[in-house]
């Protein structure tokens, strides 16, 4: 086992920093440079064992979801990553495990060109808290609160892989491997959030489940949604489930990291446009209406489905 220094000290040999980076690893703060005429833009998840993640999960894993997280709520906002901060709570000083953290958190920090410059270790039940900070134009960054009535609903990618996955493997059976990277190693949509700015009114990104973020839109901006649950883009595992209830509980599960946005109809073909530039799919899943909340619609005739959405204190109610 290593001491604390000494494994912060193996983080602090695999980073590479930024030109904007002043100050890294090392002091009792980072230091770093904001470009002028931007904005500052500050997420920040915390995942825990059991919780966010199985037990057995592969640390690289873990270190992958840890950052995504949270660049999934950068590009949420439209903006582009800059620098992390990474806070572990580890049962032992295990550097094997790790340098295998660090290595998948790197695999996706790298081309994200976002730079670890602080944070902080201790020990404890397994736990990882990353806080990320991207940069916006000033004014430019997406928010929750722009949806407007008549605004077509849209969402990224296929929602509901990474809840099938989870639900293989806590019923120990064999997971495909697909569904099982959709639950470990989610791509944050980054290029998409940049390309929505100045086109979408609205965003979120879908960690909780679909509906319940949506409803998150909703209350931020004063509107209602109708939904289409038989819109909602699936992948392959998904479609082939029958039951439509059952499909769209899973979709509505959470852990996509997709975004769901809106915007003016008029813009369609723009949206379909960025969406193609940046490759990454997206589909027309509801509207926004003078109302509240999300109603699911399907056929016009108004459904209730048994999953809403994650809710971290939702046993407790």
């Amino acid at each position: 086992m290593s001491s604390e220094f000494s494994l912060i000290d193996r983080i602090r040999a695999r980073i590479a920093l930024r030109p904007d980076v002043v100050l890294g690893i090392g002091d009792d703060a980072a230091i770093v440079q904001v470009p002028p005429g931007h904005e500052l833009v500050i997420a920040t998840d915390i995942l825990n064992v059991g919780v966010h993640f199985p037990a057995e999960t592969a640390p690289a894993d873990i270190g992958w979801k840890a950052l995504a997280v949270n660049l999934s709520d950068l590009a949420a906002m439209g903006a582009m990553p800059a620098w992390c901060t990474l806070s572990l709570s580890l049962p032992d000083g295990d550097p094997d495990w790790l340098d295998a953290f660090i290595e998948g958190f790197l695999d996706l920090a790298l081309p994200a060109d976002i730079t670890l410059v602080g944070g902080d270790t201790t020990r404890g039940p397994l736990s990882v808290g990353v806080t990320a900070c991207g940069l916006v134009p000033a004014g430019s960054a997406l928010r929750r609160d722009g949806a407007r009535v008549g605004d077509d609903v849209w969402v990224s990618g296929t929602l509901g892989d990474a809840a099938l996955g989870l639900r293989d493997v806590l019923q120990g059976r064999a997971t495909d491997p697909g569904l099982r990277a959709r639950l470990d190693r989610p791509e944050p949509r980054l290029a998409l959030g940049h390309a929505l700015r100045g086109v979408a009114n609205a965003c979120i990104d879908v960690s909780d489940g679909v509906l319940q973020d949506l409803g998150h839109v909703c209350a931020a901006s004063g509107v209602g949604a109708s939904l289409d649950p038989d819109a909602l883009p699936a992948g392959a595992g998904v479609a082939a489930i029958q039951d439509p209830d059952e499909r769209a509980a899973l979709q509505s599960s959470g852990d996509d990291y997709e975004l769901c946005f809106t915007s003016d109809p008029a813009r369609r073909e723009r949206i379909l446009a960025e969406a193609r530039a940046v490759r990454t799919p997206v589909t027309r899943v509801g509207t926004i209406n003078a109302g509240a909340g999300v109603q699911c619609l399907r056929d016009g005739v108004p459904v209730d489905l048994p999953q809403r959405g994650f809710d971290h204190f939702g046993h407790l109610n």
